[in-house]
């Protein structure tokens, strides 16, 4: 069987006769029986990557899970037999429309000999081009289920063409339910562990970081506002009002962060309206952002189509800009230049914040929408950050249908764009 550069697909309940020989026979049943008591993912994937180089050609081991209700999929451990590695643990795609989407979806295993030939009709697919880079050539992909619930893919990796036959897929058959049972368990006791310390980490700097300073400016405010500090000329009032205005504001959106871990529960609320893009949103986000930029000196250039109205969450959106904007003018160099840009079709709008700016290196791009996750180059670890930020935009992107990235050029830009459907379902 020889599948040049195209996959090949096999269900697990495809019935292949091919001759497992007692070697490897004996090896399946040691897995089979001793995968289950492995306490951690890194020891499960060090454990079938030395028993699986008895059995099946395997340079390259690694296992990714799905996130997100399955619309995303990261990597989270990988073993290997060379170094470098360019596809690395954390790498994160969206499974919409990728060559993936039909493995997850139909459950089937499927094997690539070739992927220089596979990139050909592929050019598009960066983790090919990643595992080119490393030296790859052939490639299984096996999905991890548990009790008919899809988990994750393994991938098993050599770097010889045409490596995979009918053998290797049933091997890959008689282990696969008990290696999916295992990383799951393992897999899931490490995200639990996660997400506390994320969680408590993002509270304690909320609640001390922002929300008490905010009250302080918000208090002091209105009561030099009202006078009780003595009497204030009408123009200077109304800087003040301005202030408390402004500082209520990101009072609110500290809330939106508060609120973040029910996102995780489905359990945020969406309010669709009709909304004026200018009028409704950018209006006030930019008089918020303006004087932040004042500070570095760097001019807000906006260009923006007449008459963009569209249905969507404003408040939601609210953050979204205002997440994109203040980014622009944190990461953006003093006396640069920040552009926005939005306009429309007849189905979507379409809208774009670039700032020059430090930027940030091409394999960082899959990491940038992740929860809690920043990017620690020199120059972008200068500047505080959560990784909350750009998560939250993401999931807010997500509800109202719409889809969110970015792109850079290290050290002179970047650019992050989203667009959304003008029309949105009513949701109650």
């Amino acid at each position: 069987m020889k599948s040049q550069g195209l996959p090949i697909d096999f269900t697990p309940q495809n019935k292949l006769s091919h001759k497992i020989s007692e070697e490897a026979r004996k090896t399946i049943d040691f897995i089979n029986q001793k995968i289950a008591a492995i306490e951690s993912l890194p020891q499960i994937i060090d454990f079938l990557f030395e028993k699986m180089q008895i059995i099946i050609p395997c340079h390259r081991l690694a296992v990714s899970f799905f996130e997100e209700d399955g619309k995303r999929l990261t990597i989270y451990y990988v073993k290997a037999s060379y170094e470098p590695l360019y596809l690395n643990p954390g790498y994160s795609a969206d499974i919409d429309n990728s060559s993936l989407e039909r493995v997850f979806a139909s459950g089937e295993i499927r094997i690539i000999n070739n992927l220089m030939l596979y990139l050909k009709d592929h050019p598009a697919s960066d983790t090919t081009k990643l595992l080119i880079q490393e030296g790859i050539n052939s490639s299984i992909t096996i999905p991890l289920n548990v009790d008919g619930r899809p988990v994750g893919l393994l991938f098993i990796s050599s770097r010889d063409i045409q490596s995979y036959n009918l053998e290797s897929v049933e091997i890959t058959k008689m282990i696969i339910e008990r290696i999916g049972q295992a990383v799951e368990k393992t897999y899931r006791i490490q995200k639990l562990s996660e997400a506390i310390n994320s969680y408590m980490e993002m509270l304690s700097f909320v609640s001390h970081e922002l929300k008490s300073p905010l009250d302080s400016i918000i208090s002091l405010g209105t009561t030099l506002a009202e006078g009780y500090f003595g009497k204030m000329d009408e123009r200077h009032r109304e800087y003040v009002w301005r202030m408390i205005k402004k500082a209520k504001y990101l009072r609110e959106m500290v809330s939106e962060y508060l609120t973040l871990s029910r996102f995780e529960n489905n359990n945020i609320g969406i309010y669709i309206q009709d909304c004026n893009f200018y009028k409704d949103i950018i209006e006030e986000i930019y008089d918020i952002i303006k004087p932040q930029a004042n500070e570095k000196n760097i001019k807000i250039n906006l260009h923006l189509e007449q008459d963009l109205t569209l249905q969507c969450d404003i408040n939601l959106i609210k953050i979204v800009m205002n997440n994109l904007m203040s980014n622009a003018v944190k990461y953006g160099n003093e006396n640069g230049t920040i552009d926005l840009k939005a306009w429309k079709d007849e189905e979507n709008i379409y809208v774009s914040v670039k700032n020059t700016g430090p930027g940030f290196p091409p394999e960082a791009k899959s990491k940038l929408f992740r929860k809690f996750s920043r990017i620690e180059t020199d120059e972008l670890m200068k500047r505080k950050g959560t990784g909350v930020g750009l998560y939250t935009t993401w999931k807010i992107i997500q509800m109202h249908k719409g889809h969110i990235k970015a792109e850079s050029k290290l050290n002179e830009w970047a650019e992050f764009s989203f667009n959304l459907p003008l029309k949105q379902a009513v949701q109650k």
